[in-house]
């Protein structure tokens, strides 16, 4: 494992109906910044110093001390771990004679922070492996925990906490509440190992942004420039600037200058349609070009009463269950909302207001507009 843990634009005049209707229609809604220094953001919000990172740790270990909530007996791994850990303390006990009901085998996991220091303690969650019913009142044994590179960085041991319970009365009737086999132990690892963290490489640090952008990363080279009073950043790429570490500069103090350093990010203009929820978000920058909407609906329905058709006294007939259908259909009648060029959200909001529309008819629309073309904004559907 390498030492890698080793524009701003006018402000949009919104109305109050905007959002009345965005509430009606249970749309959430991406607004504007209510000024131009609201837009700004530190650097250490929008990106990080390439370098500075977590690193995964994980590793295999049995729960005790369960009350007859453990694995089954044809757990075969659980009775083999607790074989060899008896073994491995000079006890020698047949495998066959062996009752797992109050262990489980479990899988414990755990984020190893940049710059952790041995014996500073961390946070782990432990999850069964077998087909335990529930962690509740276990005691982890002493793990190892390992990284991808397959050694070992912090042990884990101690009781867990579950933040919830199940109880089965053994007739069938069983109450849960929340997820009895994921436990947490807080501060139950330690680190042994520390982790190399390499910051500087070529007398020059990166800063990466979270969402690369060509004009974000622009700005931020701008804006350290100005920072730091001398042209020592360049952009690489959309995802990075480069910044150069002058010979004996204190780089704790150069990167905690840079993390405060504001710049107002860019982005792409999109609008995100949850089609299962109904919920839609729009940015502020989505743009819409001349466009006429009518949207109307076309209701058809169908009914159908049961009648008893009875035949007449001493006759051969037979009594009968004879259907009568009923249709009907009906067309809403809507108008048609012109949009002009360059509207906004919130002219197209007022415009779809007009029609009556619903959060259905809304997702419908946008997908429509989008296939026309008049919709200068990506159109994402989750």
């Amino acid at each position: 494992m390498r030492g890698h843990i080793a524009g701003g634009g006018a402000r949009p005049r919104w109305r109050v109906r905007c959002m009345q209707l965005a509430a009606a229609f249970g749309v959430l809604w991406a607004l504007a910044a209510p000024s131009a220094d609201a837009l700004d953001a530190r650097v250490k919000d929008v990106a990080r110093i390439q370098g500075v990172r977590e690193n995964e740790l994980f590793g295999y270990g049995l729960v005790i001390g369960l009350n007859g909530t453990g694995d089954k007996a044809g757990t075969v791994f659980t009775v083999q771990s607790i074989a060899s850990m008896l073994q491995r303390m000079g006890v020698q006990v047949p495998r066959d004679r062996i009752g797992v009901k109050n262990v489980a085998a479990v899988v414990v996991t755990g984020k190893l922070p940049a710059f952790a220091k041995a014996g500073t303690p961390l946070d782990v969650v432990v999850s069964s492996l077998g087909d335990a019913s529930t962690l509740q009142g276990g005691m982890l044994l002493l793990t190892p925990l390992q990284a991808a590179d397959g050694k070992v960085y912090a042990v884990a041991q101690g009781p867990i906490s579950l933040g919830g319970f199940r109880v089965d009365s053994g007739g069938g009737d069983k109450v849960q509440k929340n997820h009895p086999t994921v436990g947490r132990i807080p501060n139950g690892a330690i680190i042994e190992r520390e982790v190399p963290t390499t910051v500087v490489e070529n007398q020059t640090l990166a800063i990466s942004l979270h969402n690369p952008d060509f004009t974000t990363a622009g700005r931020l080279a701008e804006a350290v420039t100005n920072a730091l009073g001398a042209a020592r950043a360049r952009v690489e790429d959309a995802a990075t600037v480069r910044v150069a570490v002058l010979p004996g500069e204190d780089v704790m103090a150069l990167i905690a200058k840079l993390e405060h350093i504001r710049i107002a990010p860019d982005h792409v203009a999109k609008v995100v349609v949850n089609e299962r929820t109904g919920t839609i978000i729009m940015g502020s920058d989505v743009r819409i070009s001349t466009v006429a909407i009518a949207h109307g609906s076309l209701s058809v329905q169908i009914r159908t009463d049961f009648q008893v058709s009875q035949p007449l006294p001493h006759s051969r007939g037979k009594t009968e269950v004879v259907p009568q259908r009923d249709t009907r259909v009906q067309e809403d009648r809507r108008n048609i909302s012109l949009i002009e060029e360059g509207a906004s959200i919130g002219d197209l909001i007022q415009a779809l207001n007009a029609l009556g529309v619903t959060s259905r008819d809304l997702i419908a629309i946008l997908q429509a507009i989008k296939q026309s073309g008049a919709l200068q904004a990506e159109l994402e559907i989750i």
